[in-house]
Protein backbone atom coordinates (compact mmCIF):
# COMPACT_ATOMS: atom_id res chain seq x y z
CA UNK A 1 0.00 0.00 0.00
CA UNK A 2 1.02 3.41 -0.52
CA UNK A 3 -0.48 6.61 0.75
CA UNK A 4 -3.08 8.38 -0.85
CA UNK A 5 -6.31 10.72 -0.41
CA UNK A 6 -8.94 9.54 0.97
CA UNK A 7 -12.30 9.45 -0.67
CA UNK A 8 -14.62 12.73 1.15
CA UNK A 9 -17.93 10.34 -0.29
CA UNK A 10 -16.47 7.54 1.84
CA UNK A 11 -15.69 9.33 5.06
CA UNK A 12 -19.60 11.85 4.91
CA UNK A 13 -21.06 8.48 3.57
CA UNK A 14 -20.08 6.87 7.02
CA UNK A 15 -20.70 10.47 9.11
CA UNK A 16 -24.25 10.34 7.85
CA UNK A 17 -24.76 6.77 8.50
CA UNK A 18 -23.27 7.40 11.97
CA UNK A 19 -25.54 10.08 12.22
CA UNK A 20 -28.67 7.82 11.53
CA UNK A 21 -27.91 5.13 13.52
CA UNK A 22 -28.00 7.88 16.64
CA UNK A 23 -31.33 9.53 15.83
CA UNK A 24 -32.19 6.03 15.47
CA UNK A 25 -31.43 5.63 18.73
CA UNK A 26 -32.47 8.80 19.92
CA UNK A 27 -35.63 8.41 18.71
CA UNK A 28 -36.57 5.04 20.90
CA UNK A 29 -38.72 5.74 24.19
CA UNK A 30 -35.48 5.72 26.22
CA UNK A 31 -37.31 8.51 29.21
CA UNK A 32 -37.60 5.30 30.87
CA UNK A 33 -36.93 1.36 31.45
CA UNK A 34 -39.90 0.25 31.28
CA UNK A 35 -41.11 1.93 28.54
CA UNK A 36 -37.95 0.82 26.58
CA UNK A 37 -38.72 -2.71 26.54
CA UNK A 38 -42.57 -2.65 26.86
CA UNK A 39 -41.87 -3.25 23.19
CA UNK A 40 -39.56 -5.85 22.13
CA UNK A 41 -38.51 -4.38 18.90
CA UNK A 42 -37.04 -1.17 20.72
CA UNK A 43 -34.43 -3.41 21.66
CA UNK A 44 -33.64 -4.86 18.77
CA UNK A 45 -33.92 -1.68 16.82
CA UNK A 46 -31.16 -0.16 20.03
CA UNK A 47 -29.07 -2.82 19.64
CA UNK A 48 -28.78 -2.93 15.80
CA UNK A 49 -28.40 1.16 15.54
CA UNK A 50 -25.67 1.17 17.93
CA UNK A 51 -23.80 -1.62 16.30
CA UNK A 52 -24.20 -0.07 12.88
CA UNK A 53 -23.01 3.24 14.48
CA UNK A 54 -19.60 1.61 16.07
CA UNK A 55 -18.92 -0.32 12.95
CA UNK A 56 -19.77 2.82 10.84
CA UNK A 57 -17.23 5.11 13.14
CA UNK A 58 -14.46 2.23 12.84
CA UNK A 59 -14.88 2.05 9.39
CA UNK A 60 -13.99 5.71 9.05
CA UNK A 61 -11.03 5.10 10.95
CA UNK A 62 -9.55 2.45 8.43
CA UNK A 63 -10.64 4.41 5.71
CA UNK A 64 -8.41 7.44 7.01
CA UNK A 65 -5.68 4.59 8.18
CA UNK A 66 -5.42 2.46 4.81
CA UNK A 67 -5.83 5.59 2.26
CA UNK A 68 -3.70 8.20 3.80
CA UNK A 69 -1.43 6.37 5.84
CA UNK A 70 -0.75 3.36 4.13
CA UNK A 71 -2.04 1.26 7.28
CA UNK A 72 -4.03 -1.71 7.11
CA UNK A 73 -5.49 -3.02 10.34
CA UNK A 74 -7.40 -6.53 10.92
CA UNK A 75 -9.23 -5.61 14.12
CA UNK A 76 -11.09 -3.03 15.50
CA UNK A 77 -8.96 -1.82 18.75
CA UNK A 78 -5.66 -1.70 16.52
CA UNK A 79 -7.77 1.39 14.56
CA UNK A 80 -7.60 3.29 17.73
CA UNK A 81 -4.37 2.88 18.65
CA UNK A 82 -3.08 3.85 14.86
CA UNK A 83 -5.12 7.03 14.55
CA UNK A 84 -3.30 7.95 17.77
CA UNK A 85 0.02 6.83 16.63
CA UNK A 86 -0.70 8.92 13.41
CA UNK A 87 -2.04 11.92 15.42
CA UNK A 88 -5.58 11.98 14.24
CA UNK A 89 -6.80 11.09 17.47
CA UNK A 90 -6.26 12.39 21.46
CA UNK A 91 -5.13 10.09 23.58
CA UNK A 92 -8.12 10.38 25.35
CA UNK A 93 -10.13 9.69 22.62
CA UNK A 94 -8.06 6.96 21.33
CA UNK A 95 -8.94 4.95 25.12
CA UNK A 96 -11.96 6.04 24.26
CA UNK A 97 -12.57 4.56 20.37
CA UNK A 98 -11.10 1.66 22.11
CA UNK A 99 -13.49 1.11 24.29
CA UNK A 100 -15.96 1.85 22.27
CA UNK A 101 -14.31 -0.98 19.81
CA UNK A 102 -14.37 -3.58 22.43
CA UNK A 103 -18.04 -2.61 22.86
CA UNK A 104 -18.82 -3.38 19.24
CA UNK A 105 -17.29 -6.79 19.55
CA UNK A 106 -19.14 -7.74 22.96
CA UNK A 107 -22.67 -6.64 20.43
CA UNK A 108 -20.95 -9.31 17.67
CA UNK A 109 -19.40 -12.21 19.59
CA UNK A 110 -20.75 -12.05 23.14
CA UNK A 111 -24.70 -10.33 22.31
CA UNK A 112 -25.61 -13.13 24.72
CA UNK A 113 -24.36 -11.26 27.56
CA UNK A 114 -25.76 -8.29 27.05
CA UNK A 115 -29.05 -7.36 28.97
CA UNK A 116 -31.68 -5.16 28.10
CA UNK A 117 -30.95 -2.59 30.84
CA UNK A 118 -26.93 -2.51 29.78
CA UNK A 119 -28.21 -1.86 26.03
CA UNK A 120 -30.48 0.69 27.72
CA UNK A 121 -27.99 2.37 29.65
CA UNK A 122 -25.63 3.49 27.06
CA UNK A 123 -28.26 3.92 24.75
CA UNK A 124 -29.81 6.53 27.29
CA UNK A 125 -26.17 7.76 28.67
CA UNK A 126 -23.50 7.26 25.99
CA UNK A 127 -24.28 8.52 22.86
CA UNK A 128 -22.42 11.24 23.38
CA UNK A 129 -18.87 9.29 22.98
CA UNK A 130 -19.85 8.20 19.22
CA UNK A 131 -20.53 11.54 18.91
CA UNK A 132 -17.57 12.88 20.21
CA UNK A 133 -15.11 10.54 17.90
CA UNK A 134 -17.16 11.31 15.24
CA UNK A 135 -16.12 15.09 15.73
CA UNK A 136 -12.51 14.50 16.39
CA UNK A 137 -12.91 12.77 12.86
CA UNK A 138 -14.22 15.60 11.69
CA UNK A 139 -11.69 17.97 13.19
CA UNK A 140 -8.79 16.39 11.82
CA UNK A 141 -10.29 16.10 8.44
CA UNK A 142 -11.01 20.07 8.41
CA UNK A 143 -6.97 20.54 9.68
CA UNK A 144 -6.23 18.35 6.73
CA UNK A 145 -8.10 19.20 3.74
CA UNK A 146 -5.63 18.34 1.30
CA UNK A 147 -5.90 14.52 2.01
CA UNK A 148 -9.65 14.27 0.83
CA UNK A 149 -10.23 13.15 -2.59
CA UNK A 150 -13.04 15.46 -3.54
CA UNK A 151 -14.09 13.17 -6.87
CA UNK A 152 -17.26 10.73 -7.08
Amino acid sequence: MSPEKASKRIILDRIAWVDRMVEGIQSLPLDTYDRFIADRRNVWAAESCLRRGLEALLDIGRHILAKIFAVGVSEYKEVAKRLGENSVLSKDEVVLLKTLAGYRNRLVHFYHEITEEELYKICKNELNDILRIKSAYLRWLKGHPDMLDETL
